[in-house]
């Protein structure tokens, strides 16, 4: 049988044959016969070259069972996965063919790339500048940011320019209301700087009626906003997502950087939601300086802004009770106890309440919100500074207050409560809470009180007169501010000048003895009035002996008693 000639054997005679050596001498080189040379140069040592594969190299690892057993079922329903062949083929021929999955994986590949149903394709569409912006919304998943050690259950406004790619995102609590779509959207129109011709969502409840039928209606508030910005809202088709793919393919990007980012800053807690929201226009800022020339192009192109906000809250009605609470969306709030009877007209955001008495604010409360997944869909937020005036009238309520533990601020104030219990009678314990709770609102030192409870309560030394001086001396008093100036230099000159005149002018004193005088005066006092007696007054000399008890003169002994002086007869030495 001849020896197949390989390729590094033909390179040696081909380069001996270049270098002007003899065809047996370049044969020899190769290590091939003059024979084998001449085949070469003829080019006929490869007589297969150039033919198509249509033998096999080893045995069909099916047995033939692809051809009679898969293939009709497979032509029958294209649908069929190849997981799916395979248990029929396990079903037909136990044991047999347990490890010949991946080749029914790649006959099943092979057929549908050549027999297969056309699949749909996606088409690249050309935007034009300032004609198309969309939003969305997405989760975070694979992480768990907090704010404060807490949970922090939100989700993301996705905004983002299909021409130049520039993008926003707004932290949003709560679902897809239309409270976070309107205020995500304006905030994100008022960031970029203008408004685009169209706005396209998906089916979002808080946008469309989705009732069914091709033309949903707009609901009100999200036409009201449509009409403010003159912005044409548009959709994508009910659960075809690709068709807002500018938006949803930028979800899975920004997502990776933003938890790139936490990863490298290495702690995925938040002071709160505001620094959450800095943190996360951070990392939007690096990815729309990569777009910024495209932006600017686009940016002339948008609309421009209208001069004031469209409302982004929605509007209630509720009374307060006596409890001083209000009840919004399953959820209780206290409100200060001064708005009791009062009826608020009440703004919801997304994250926020805000209260008015008719056109003027009076209160602002955080938003709380109830996960859909939740066995119990109601929930309370008190706060104690609300009502902590009445309780301090009515320690004893705070003992059976059915909002007891959502009075105390946080848990190491429920900590402080247990121990007060421990140590005291409930009574007792009551008051010394309630007039810490007091004392915390009114100066505003949670903090310091709880510290010192704590240091108190260990120690054992607790009562509540030195917590009221202790707290008397953490008060800090304010200091008024002084604003001085600073006078001319020049006014001192004068103040010389003066003085050297008055020097100049004093005359040398007069070194003769000085006497009272005892004549008339030569004015009268008060004559600016009509006196009530009309005489003179004059001064008169006094008596020895008439002043007071210390102008008497001495004794002569010990033993001589004091002169007494009547009332009359000092009278009489007057007159």
């Amino acid at each position: 049988m001849p020896v197949a000639i390989k390729y590094q054997q033909v390179q040696l005679y081909m380069n001996a044959k270049r270098k002007g050596h003899s065809q047996q001498i370049a044969a020899a080189k190769a290590g091939i016969s003059a024979r084998t040379a001449r085949r070469i140069e003829s080019g006929s040592h490869r007589p297969q070259r150039g033919r198509p594969r249509d033998w096999q190299t080893r045995a069909d690892p099916l047995n033939g069972h692809w051809e009679t057993d898969l293939l009709p079922m497979l032509e029958r329903e294209p649908r069929l996965e190849p997981i799916t062949l395979f248990e029929t083929l396990q079903e037909l021929y136990p044991g047999q063919y347990d490890d010949k999955l991946r080749t029914v994986q790649r006959r099943v590949e092979r057929w549908k790339a050549k027999h297969g149903k056309p699949k749909e394709v996606m088409f690249k569409i050309q935007h034009a500048p300032g004609e198309l912006g969309l939003s969305d919304f997405t989760h975070l998943k694979g992480v768990t940011v907090t704010v404060k050690g807490q949970p922090f259950q939100h989700l993301l406004y996705h905004y983002r320019l299909a021409f130049s790619g520039w993008q926003y995102v707004q932290v949003i609590q709560g679902g897809e209301s239309f409270v976070g779509l309107s205020q995500g959207l304006q905030n994100a129109l008022f960031a970029c700087g203008g408004v685009p011709g169209q706005h396209r969502t998906d089916s979002l409840s808080a946008a469309y009626r989705n009732t069914g039928g091709r033309n949903p209606q707009l609901t009100q508030l999200y036409a009201a906003i449509c009409d403010h910005y003159r912005v044409q809202p548009t959709r994508n088709n009910p659960g075809i997502a690709h068709e807002n793919g500018s938006v949803e393919s930028s979800h899975g990007y920004f997502k990776r950087r933003l938890c790139q980012a936490l990863y490298r800053r290495g702690s995925f807690d938040f002071e709160s939601a505001a620094h959450y929201q800095a943190f996360i226009a951070a990392v939007i800022g690096k990815l729309n300086a990569k777009c910024q020339q495209k932006f600017e192009l686009e940016r002339p192109t948008l609309q421009s802004l209208p001069r004031y906000r469209t409302a982004d809250y929605e509007v209630l009605s509720s009374r307060v009770s006596a409890h001083s609470t209000i009840s919004v969306r399953c959820v209780l709030y206290s409100v200060p106890s001064r708005l009791i009877g009062q009826q608020l007209t009440l703004h919801l955001y997304h994250d926020r309440i805000v209260g008015f008495v008719g056109t003027t604010q009076v209160v602002e409360l955080p938003r709380i919100h109830v996960h859909g997944s939740a066995a119990i869909r109601r929930a309370r937020c008190i706060n104690y500074c609300h009502v902590v005036e009445s309780l301090r009238r009515k320690p004893r309520a705070f003992l059976y207050c059915q909002w007891q533990q959502d009075l105390l601020p946080d848990s190491d104030w429920r900590e402080l409560w247990q121990q007060m219990k421990r140590c005291t009678e409930p009574d007792t314990a009551a008051r010394w809470m309630v007039e810490a709770l007091y004392i915390a609102a009114t100066q505003n030192q949670e903090v310091a009180v709880a510290s010192y409870l704590k240091a108190e309560l260990a120690a054992g030394t607790f009562t509540l007169h030195r917590l009221q001086h202790q707290c008397n001396r953490m008060k800090t008093l304010p200091v008024p501010d002084v604003a001085s100036g600073q006078h001319e230099l020049s006014s001192y000159d004068q103040l010389f000048q003066q003085a050297s005149t008055s020097v100049e002018s004093v005359s040398e004193p007069d070194e003769r003895a000085q006497t009272a005088q005892t004549g008339p005066l030569p004015v009268r006092l008060a004559s600016d009035r009509t006196p009530s007696y009309p005489g003179e007054l004059e001064l008169r000399s006094l008596p020895p002996g008439t002043g007071r008890r210390g102008s008497q003169p001495p004794r002569p002994s010990p033993d001589c008693p004091r002169a007494v002086r009547s009332a009359m007869a000092l009278r009489q030495s007057l007159v």
